[in-house]
């Protein structure tokens, strides 16, 4: 059986779309893997304890979307290596990333908790929230080696065309951490700490389940212990590729938690409704995530091949297929952003909140589909910087800036300070069409092999 995907030859469509969905399907487990802590938290806790979790791991995404987007530097260089056959050389980054990745969780895993406080205040956690967002961001922190853990595996994979390993750490993490929350939320009534508890726990236990499984596979490249050190030049390229990605992810991310911050000043009600819509936001944005994430193995295959003009056809017909479930995600949450929330939260106040919020994102998803697809497509051809810019571009020139003058516009409304992320997002299209634009005119996504 074959156990990864080679994007260089044949069919362009058929193969994508079959590594797309269990890309779209770990996504999906994924947001519910995060969704589940919410859901369990607004249904056996108050409104203290969905503020703690809302706003507790909204920190720890940031914090883990880091590390995981540097990781992307890891799944890029790989993929090209895959793309060029070069077997020892896929492994020595293997063993050189797992070192490198080793060293940046232990660090988290003593800095987080210690800083749980200062972050919690710089968030504005409500004063009834405070206490409960502080112990939730120093468990999850605590956890911080095993999460990365749990997210290189993914990047590993997905590198070298296979996302059905992926998919299945994922499934086994929610499982775990659906267990762990109806146990220690519900059964033992620990709030948001014991979701933090069966967070870390779920993805442990994923972890190591899921090393058993690779130990099983056949792999598209060498491997062994003498592989495993920090060699100079592969860290340098990981570092190369992954830290514009990672510091772009961050800044984005960090807007995101600014514009948290203001809403937290607004009060509980629309903190709760914000997390809420957050994680409604999660399952809404699946699709174009997962073909930003399968564009990135895609392009890096067939960049690593030398075969640009594929990969280019490959961007168009993940966009394509993204547009038609983009327009159906508006639909839904615009007009029934109630239903969903009411997924997450029993507070009719919150619903509500939570509802306004959801229409702005409701636009933007008519608008991601297009930007996710470019930002897959930059990363697999190595224009990491150019992601990098145009991501805090649309961050702090729109995002932030506009966010904040809607929470002065009275009467304040979630809906007029949600409306900053689409309009970031359209600034975001048009440099990227602007940078696509730019590098075919000089020839740059064309096929040279007969030059």
């Amino acid at each position: 059986m074959k156990k990864h995907t080679d994007f260089t030859e044949g069919r362009i469509l058929g193969p994508l779309l079959l590594f797309v969905m269990p890309v779209l399907f770990a996504l999906f487990l994924q947001a519910m893997y995060g969704a589940v802590d919410l859901l369990i938290v607004g249904k056996f806790a108050g409104a203290e304890d969905v503020s703690a979790v809302s706003t507790g791991s909204q920190i720890m995404m940031t914090l883990t979307h880091l590390v995981s987007s540097l990781a992307m530097g890891l799944t890029i260089f790989l993929g090209q290596k895959i793309g060029e056959k070069d077997r020892e050389s896929g492994g020595k980054i293997i063993g050189s990333g797992m070192v490198f990745f080793l060293i940046i969780g232990v660090f988290l895993t003593i800095f987080i908790p210690l800083m749980s406080p200062l972050l919690a205040g710089i968030m504005h956690a409500p004063p009834e929230a405070y206490a409960k967002t502080v112990s939730y961001i120093r468990i999850c922190g605590a956890g911080s080696i095993v999460i990365i853990g749990y997210n290189l595996i993914g990047s590993i994979f997905r590198g070298i065309g296979d996302s059905g390993t992926p998919l299945i750490t994922v499934l086994i993490a929610c499982i775990c951490n659906i267990g762990g929350d109806l146990f220690l939320v519900d059964g033992l009534k620990m709030g948001a700490s014991g979701a933090a508890l069966a967070t870390v726990a779920a993805q442990l236990i994923s972890v190591v389940i899921s090393l058993l499984l690779i130990r099983r596979k056949k792999l598209p490249f060498t491997f062994n212990r003498k592989y495993l050190g920090l060699r100079r030049n592969i860290i340098s390229k990981i570092v190369f590729l992954g830290t514009p990605i990672a510091l772009q992810d961050f800044l984005v991310s960090v807007s995101f938690l600014v514009i948290l911050a203001i809403v937290n000043g607004i009060g509980l009600v629309a903190s709760a409704g914000v997390g809420v819509a957050e994680k409604v936001c999660a399952f809404i944005m699946l699709v174009p995530s997962a073909f930003m994430q399968a564009m990135s193995a895609f392009v890096a295959q067939n960049r690593g091949a030398g075969k640009p003009d594929r990969a280019l056809k490959g961007l168009w017909y993940a966009v394509a297929v993204s547009v038609v479930f983009g327009i159906s995600m508006f639909y839904t949450a615009f007009f029934h952003g109630d239903m969903l929330a009411h997924i997450f939260a029993n507070d009719q106040d919150v619903i509500g909140a939570a509802a306004d919020y959801l229409k702005a994102y409701g636009i933007d998803c008519l608008l991601t589909c297009f930007l996710f697809c470019f930002i897959g497509f930059f990363n697999g051809m190595e224009n990491t910087r150019f992601v990098m810019m145009q991501g805090i571009v649309g961050a702090f020139c729109v995002r932030v800036p506009v966010s904040f003058l809607m929470s002065r516009w009275e009467p304040v409304s979630l809906f007029r300070i949600g409306l900053a992320t689409p309009c970031s997002t359209i600034l975001q299209i048009a440099l990227c069409a602007g940078f696509m634009i730019f590098t075919l005119r000089r020839g740059n996504y064309v096929q040279r092999s007969n030059d």
